[in-house]
């Protein structure tokens, strides 16, 4: 990181691939070439482009050589962001953020829920777990979004992941559709469905689908210390200094964006 924290790193986008119809993921190295930081999994990056903007998103995974952040075109910078081709430079900074508590999920069985774009953090503690793969116990993937279209990471969902040892990974679209035969219902109701046993989980997605998530983990006997999830607020500075993202005391960008529902029902209802 720089002397000032807010100044950025100069980067390049050296690699974009086309996710959804509306979500890109852009691989970010330095001009020189090299990882512009080390993110533990979960944490976060203030990504800019001159003339445009800047603003914080989850990493969804890194390489030797780059940082990885799938990116949905809903505003001005985004949509910038979509119009760039690889080479274009940009601005990145960071790590910000607690990121997931890895030595407590050591040694656990994990269940991981996510909706839509949701799965972008999720995603960077998944392949860490396989990349570690003898550190913990079984994993669970539940994950869906509106259509066939609108899943996220393809490759991952249907050639990567089911292949890792001991993971089963489970999808789902909204409605049905034309030549899908896998399965069709919402994200809890599916979950429910499926009926797992009490373990820790790591959730994101849509806040409507995070809310009856959280209501179908409790009526399956879920605990609240056991259940972990990631925010997502208008975060400006990212060190705590502009008080965009405070949610009573805390901050999302440093005392977050990960916390467990059992310390999110002692904040205040702002998020």
């Amino acid at each position: 990181m720089n002397a000032n924290p807010l100044v950025p790193i100069r980067g390049r986008i050296i690699k974009i691939v086309q996710e959804t119809p509306d979500v890109k993921t852009f691989h970010v190295s330095t001009t020189g070439g090299e990882k512009p930081f080390a993110p533990k999994p979960g944490q976060l990056a203030m990504l800019s482009l001159p003339q445009a903007g800047e603003a914080m998103f989850s990493i969804t995974s890194q390489g030797p050589n780059h940082l990885e952040l799938a990116i949905k075109e809903v505003g001005q910078l985004t949509g910038a962001l979509h119009q760039v081709e690889e080479g274009q430079e940009c601005g990145i900074r960071g790590p910000y953020g607690n990121g997931f508590p890895l030595d407590y999920l050591k040694g656990k069985d994990l269940l991981f829920i996510g909706g839509g774009i949701g799965l972008a953090p999720v995603r960077s503690l998944i392949n860490h777990c396989i990349e570690n793969r003898a550190e913990f116990g079984k994993m669970y993937v539940v994950y869906g979004a509106r259509s066939v279209a609108d899943l996220v990471f393809k490759e991952d969902l249907f050639e990567n992941w089911p292949k890792v040892e001991n993971m089963e990974v489970y999808t789902t679209i909204d409605r049905p559709e034309e030549g899908w035969t896998g399965h069709v219902a919402f994200v809890p109701a599916y979950v429910e469905e499926l009926g797992f046993k009490p373990m820790t989980t790591i959730t994101c997605g849509p806040p409507i689908m995070i809310k009856f998530v959280l209501q179908a983990l409790a009526r399956m006997g879920f605990n609240d210390a056991d259940v972990i999830t990631t925010l997502e607020m208008r975060m400006k500075c990212g060190i705590g200094k502009c008080g965009r993202c405070n949610i009573g005391s805390l901050y999302v960008c440093l005392d977050g964006p990960v916390f467990t529902l059992e310390q999110l029902k002692k904040l205040p209802p702002e998020y």
